[in-house]
C-alpha cells in the first residue's frame, strides 16, 4: 500500500529550552537541548534541497520563499544564496573531478545557448571576450565515457568549442582523439592547438530541414523523412540487441549504408536534372546535407560514433529553464555557482543517481571529497560511505 503525502520542502523546528535561577546563587541553568539536534541551523539536507529546487528544477529564489512564506517557514532569497554560495565552494573538488574524467571520454557532445549575467552586460570592459564579443552563453557538454555519461555546464562570452577546448586540455596524452558530436556552426569546434577530435555533426538537425519545408515539397520530403527515419530504426535495433561499437558500425554498414547511398545519389540528381531550384526551401535542405555529408554519416565509418547531438540539446533544458524562470544570472560568480550545481545534478540525473542523496553526502563529508574527490562521484560515491553511513537504498 502506498501512502502519499505533502509538505513543505523546507521545516523548521523551533526548540525551546526552558531557563532556571537558583535564588540562593542566581545561577541561570539552561535545559540541555534533544539529542542529534546538531549546531547548524540549516542542515545539510535543506541546502541540498534549495539547490535541487533552483538548479535542478528551474524554481527562483523568490519563488521559494513566497512558498515557504504561505506555508509558516520565512526563507528570504537572500538566505538561499548565502547557502548556495559556500556550499558550491565545498562541492567544487566534484565539479573539478567530473571535469577532468569528462576530458577522458570516447564521445563528446556540445552546444550553447544565450544566457544573460547583468553585470557583464552593464559594465562594458569586463563585460566583453577577448575579441571583444558582448554576448554570453552557456554551453552544455555530455561526455561518454566507460558506461558513464557526465553533464558539464560552462556560462560566460566562450562558445561550446572554446569550453570543450579547454576540458580537453586534460585529456591523457596516449589517448586516441575523441569523437566530437555538435550541430554545424563552426563556433562548436574547438579550435586550439594541440586538441583534436573527430568531428560529427548532427543527422536530427539535417532532418528538421525537411520537416519545416515538408507541407511544401510533401512528395520529396516524405522519401527524405522516410529513409532518415530508416536509420533511426536500424539504430534503435542495434542498442536494443546491446552491440558493442563494432557490431553497431557493421550493422549500420550493412543495412543503412545503401539506403543513404541513395539518397545521396537522389539529391545530386534534384540538382543536376533540374528538378529542384537551389534556392527553393527544399533545395536549401538538400544543400545542407551535401555540406555536412560526411560529417553527417560518420557513423558509417567510426565505431561507436553517436547520430545526433540531442543528448546535449536535452541537457541544455536545465540553462533554458533556469533562464526562463530566473531571467538572468546576476554576478559572474552566480553563474559558476549554477554551472557546478547543474553539472552535478545532471549527471546525477543521466547515471540514475537519486541528486537529492548525492549533494547531502557530499556535504557531509567535505574534508573525504576534498582529499579524494575520484571517489566521490555520483556512480562510486555510496562505496566511499561507511557502512553504518550508507542509506538504505544502497
Amino acid at each position: 500500500m502506498i501512502r502519499i503525502v505533502g509538505q513543505a520542502p523546507l521545516k523548521a523546528t523551533v526548540f525551546e529550552m526552558e531557563r532556571m535561577r537558583c535564588n540562593a546563587c542566581c545561577q541561570m541553568f539552561t535545559a540541555e537541548e534533544p539529542p542529534n539536534v546538531g549546531t547548524d541551523k540549516y542542515d545539510t539536507t535543506a541546502v541540498a534541497m534549495i539547490a535541487l529546487l533552483k538548479y535542478g528544477t528551474g524554481v527562483p529564489f523568490s519563488r521559494m520563499e513566497r512558498l515557504e512564506t504561505q506555508l509558516g517557514i520565512p526563507l528570504p532569497a537572500a538566505t538561499q544564496w548565502e547557502l548556495m554560495e559556500p556550499a558550491a565552494g565545498s562541492l567544487q573538488p566534484a565539479g573539478d573531478e567530473l571535469i577532468r574524467q569528462a576530458a577522458q571520454g570516447g564521445v563528446v557532445h556540445n552546444d550553447d545557448t544565450g544566457m544573460r549575467i547583468l553585470k557583464l552586460v552593464r559594465n562594458t570592459p569586463e563585460g566583453k571576450g577577448g575579441d571583444g564579443r558582448t554576448g554570453t552563453f552557456t554551453s552544455g557538454i555530455v561526455s561518454i565515457w566507460r558506461e558513464w555519461r557526465i553533464a558539464l555546464y560552462f556560462t560566460g562570452w566562450k562558445h561550446a568549442g572554446e569550453n570543450l577546448a579547454d576540458v580537453l586540455k586534460q585529456r591523457a596524452a596516449e589517448l586516441n582523439a575523441p569523437i566530437q558530436m555538435c550541430d554545424a556552426l563552426s563556433r562548436n569546434s574547438p579550435k586550439l592547438p594541440g586538441v583534436e577530435v573527430l568531428l560529427a555533426n548532427c543527422l536530427a538537425h539535417g532532418r528538421r530541414q525537411f520537416v519545416d519545408v515538408a507541407a511544401n515539397f510533401p512528395e520529396e520530403c516524405r522519401y527524405v523523412l522516410e529513409t532518415l527515419g530508416a536509420v533511426y530504426g536500424f539504430d534503435a535495433e542495434a542498442k536494443q540487441n546491446g552491440l558493442t561499437p563494432e557490431e553497431r558500425l557493421e550493422f549500420h554498414q550493412t543495412n543503412s549504408a545503401p539506403l543513404l547511398d541513395e539518397l545521396h545519389k537522389w539529391m545530386a540528381a534534384q540538382f543536376a536534372e533540374r528538378k529542384t531550384e537551389p534556392n527553393s526551401g527544399l533545395g536549401k535542405a538538400i544543400s545542407y546535407l551535401q555540406r555536412h555529408w560526411t560529417k553527417l554519416t560518420l557513423f558509417l565509418r567510426q565505431p561507436g560514433a553517436p547520430l545526433d547531438n540531442n543528448i546535449a540539446e536535452r541537457a541544455l533544458k536545465k540553462a533554458i529553464l533556469h533562464r526562463k524562470n530566473a531571467l538572468f544570472y546576476k554576478t559572474m560568480n552566480g553563474a559558476r555557482v549554477g554551472d557546478l550545481f547543474m553539472s552535478l545534478i545532471h549527471t546525477c540525473e543521466l547515471n540514475k543517481v537519486n541528486p537529492f542523496d548525492y549533494l547531502t553526502e557530499l556535504l557531509r563529508h567535505e574534508a573525504e571529497l576534498k582529499a579524494r574527490a575520484a571517489e566521490w562521484m555520483p556512480w562510486n560515491y555510496r562505496d566511499a560511505l561507511s557502512p553504518s553511513a550508507r542509506p538504505a537504498a544502497a
